[in-house]
């Protein structure tokens, strides 16, 4: 039942003003939320830079073009290392060359040492003789080794220098959006030294696919598991509350230099039709649902008095009691009371008003909750 406002006036010239609410059932929460700002990311995103320099030669699509996975995004000039890889196969086919006639002229002395060996019999050929033929076989076997060893050391050498040739494309890793070029055609780009960041050459978003990661305190972090629900709100928009539910929990405390530690929590919207507001970049807070008790009796947080107690306004004596309750689940909106107050009473919220006491003689201000 929603609150009401109820009006009562008293002919005392001392009644103060109080804004009550009736105490109504309802939904309780409790939840945790971000203690910093989160931020809305692209489920993917990848800062694409070369690992090699040289000059921009190709730059295909401008920023914010769609692109698919495969498609080139960026060259630089390779006419050194094309160069350096047709030599290298010129290379190859003359060590294959080479190694087809070193074994020719191996198998020829094999087929000599064969012949000396079956007519080696006492008398027909000197010793001298059927030596020198049998090393020469042997030797023609070790140098047909060698040439076809020079082939895959020549082959390694081209396959080093076709990688070297990739280094100098950037392709997309997935389907996406380019956000950001750093360059232009015919400027020099270098990778980033160590320990020195650069821009990304390409910067490139995955479209339609969001989540959110906010930090939670981590005496928090204990109570928030993967899929409960969440409400996310951000600042861009500020009349919107978004669906999401938890997706992926830290796996460290984040410690950072003045500020508290904290676990970053992911959050997935669960309304893709929401897409199409988001920005990446977007701050945003969430409040995670850690328990929800419904139909419950509930008060406004703020009408907390020492955390344990409330003032009811009482329209027969038109007074003002306090009274002690049993508190269950909380949050900055409702308090949930398990024991002392019943739906229909009137408690006050007006806490700071000079003369809201126990005792003190009340009647509704018009700002009372409706």
């Amino acid at each position: 039942m929603g609150a009401v406002a109820i009006w009562f006036f008293t002919r005392s010239p001392e009644a103060i003003s109080v804004k009550v609410h009736q105490v109504e059932k309802g939904v309780v929460e409790a939840t945790v939320s971000n203690t910093r700002a989160g931020t809305i990311k692209a489920c993917r995103r990848a800062k694409l830079s070369l690992s090699v320099g040289g000059q921009i030669v190709r730059l295909p699509y401008p920023e914010g073009s769609m692109v698919k996975r495969g498609d080139l995004l960026l060259a630089i000039d390779s006419a050194d290392l094309m160069a350096e890889i047709e030599h290298l196969k010129a290379q190859t086919d003359s060590a294959q060359s080479k190694a087809k006639a070193v074994c020719l002229h191996a198998e020829h002395a094999q087929r000599s040492a064969d012949r000396t060996r079956r007519l080696d019999t006492p008398g027909t050929i000197s010793k001298e003789s059927y030596d020198r033929v049998i090393t020469e076989a042997e030797i023609a076997t070790e140098e047909c080794a060698a040439a076809k060893n020079a082939i895959t050391v020549t082959q390694a050498a081209l396959k080093v220098g076709q990688e070297r040739l990739k280094h100098t494309y950037l392709y997309a890793p997935f389907d996406g959006v380019i956000a950001k070029i750093n360059g232009e055609l015919n400027e020099y780009v270098t990778p980033s030294p160590p320990g020195i960041p650069m821009p990304p050459a390409i910067d490139l978003i995955e479209p339609g696919c969001f989540v959110v990661t906010v930090p939670i305190d981590e005496m928090d972090a204990s109570k928030v598991s993967l899929g409960l629900p969440a409400r996310i709100t951000l600042d861009a928009w500020r009349d919107l509350q978004f669906q999401a539910s938890v997706s992926r929990i830290g796996s460290y405390v984040i410690d950072q230099e003045k500020q508290a530690r904290t676990v970053d929590v992911e959050l997935k919207f669960t309304d893709n039709n929401v897409t199409t507001l988001l920005l990446v970049g977007y701050s945003a807070d969430a409040m995670i649902i850690t328990t929800t008790h419904r139909d419950t009796v509930r008060i406004p947080t703020q009408a907390l008095v020492d955390d344990d107690h409330v003032l009811l306004f009482d329209p027969a004596d038109k007074r003002l009691k306090k009274r002690a309750i049993t508190k269950g689940l909380s949050n900055w909106s409702y308090t949930e009371v398990i024991q002392g107050l019943k739906a229909g009473e009137l408690v006050v919220f007006s806490l700071g008003d000079e003369g809201v006491t126990d005792g003190a003689y009340a009647q509704v201000s018009k700002e009372s909750s409706q």
